[in-house]
């Protein structure tokens, strides 16, 4: 069915914010009945012996991006970051908000030394007191700051799963060097494959991934997914150096060529970590609808299991973010009076869907008040 590994990614995606970390291998593990998309307990996981995670969806960096991410916070770290807003702190605010003093202190002794221009850091400052995540006074011509709050450690691990329903031979080889990138980056503490799976997967097809990734197998049935482990991942070494695979021979009897790689100094890959923890954090999984056209008479949010995902009444099916959008031929805008039938102010159903996700996207995140 188009669209069906879109379904998969969200799939995971909400078995992954319910039910983390994965069970003991060769065991099946169903989330509980009765809550609806986005409930569970406060601390963003399913289970009583997780951590609290944050899931979001297609992060990661200019080299390599993920289809799962999964973050697992540090509890009272979590709702402290809360503190600084639902919306992610990007590279240049982390810049400052992490740095900024206890008391006040011009800024440009106050930050360490950037590899970019002073004004650049000047604008943040501007933005980061625009959010109230900074308080900021002038000294005469100089711009003086003091942190409202320290910037928690709320990010413990971060995995990467790279979600392959129709995993065959094929596609196990064309997902191998990407998973040796991970390996060899050790940008992620953990690295998945999650595949549907009824009776477990081919060894053949483990035999063709690297040993250090680990194999989730979902039950393509409807409703809450099944979850086994089928191989259990090692752990990556974020603390050491990483390798980043530039360009590697094409291989065959008359390829002479060398392979081009650069390492990774750890201090960099921290900071590239917690930029993708602060993109899931104020993305979520659920964002998605931001890309499609609730506003279409077309769109549905249909129960699936615990889960709302994105269905087309003029097709009778689910679809990807792509095929919905205003180019679909299919697309009809919702008629004004369904926009009349509240306030006005509220909007029509396309409106209320997108609060509906916004809703439990916060939901996962301790600390934030209801929208």
């Amino acid at each position: 069915m188009p669209g069906s590994e879109f379904r998969f990614e969200l799939r995971v995606c909400r078995w992954a914010e319910r039910n983390w970390p994965p069970p003991d291998p060769g065991s099946c593990q169903v989330e509980d009945g009765g809550t609806s998309d986005g409930a569970g307990g406060a601390g963003g996981s399913g289970t009583d012996s997780g951590p609290p995670v944050v899931v979001g969806r297609q992060l990661g960096t200019q080299y390599r991006r993920w289809d799962t991410v999964v973050v697992e916070c540090d509890p009272e770290g979590l709702r402290e970051r809360a503190r600084f807003g639902a919306d992610a702190l990007d590279s240049d605010l982390l810049h400052v908000v992490r740095d900024a003093p206890a008391e006040w202190t011009w800024y440009r002794e106050a930050l360490p030394e950037p590899d970019y221009p002073w004004r650049y850091v000047r604008e943040a400052v501007h933005r980061a007191a625009d959010r109230r995540v900074l308080e900021t006074r002038r000294d005469g011509n100089r711009i003086e700051i003091r942190r409202r709050w320290p910037y928690p450690d709320w990010v413990r691990r971060v995995v990467a799963v790279e979600n392959k329903p129709d995993l065959d031979a094929s596609a196990a080889r064309s997902l191998r060097p990407q998973l040796e990138h991970d390996v060899a980056m050790g940008l992620a503490d953990e690295a998945w494959v999650a595949t549907e799976s009824v009776g477990g997967v081919e060894p053949v097809l483990l035999e063709n991934l690297p040993v250090e990734a680990g194999i989730l197998a979902v039950d393509p049935a409807e409703g809450d997914p099944e979850v086994s482990v089928e191989w259990y991942p090692g752990s990556l070494a974020v603390g050491d150096p990483g390798t980043r695979i530039l360009d590697r021979p094409a291989g065959g009897d008359h390829d002479r060529s060398a392979a081009r790689f650069e390492y990774v100094d750890p201090a960099e890959k921290a900071e590239k970590r917690l930029a993708i923890a602060e993109r899931a954090y104020g993305r979520g999984w659920r964002s998605y609808a931001d890309s499609m056209r609730p506003d279409c008479r077309h769109f549905r949010l249909r129960p699936e299991g615990t889960a709302l995902l994105p269905w087309c009444a003029a097709k009778a099916r689910g679809q990807t973010a792509a095929e919905c959008s205003g180019s679909c031929p299919e697309f009809e805008p919702e008629p004004p009076a369904w926009r009349s039938r509240g306030p006005p102010i509220q909007g029509g159903p396309g409106r209320l869907q997108r609060r509906i996700l916004r809703r439990r996207r916060r939901r996962r995140r301790p600390g934030l008040s209801e929208e």
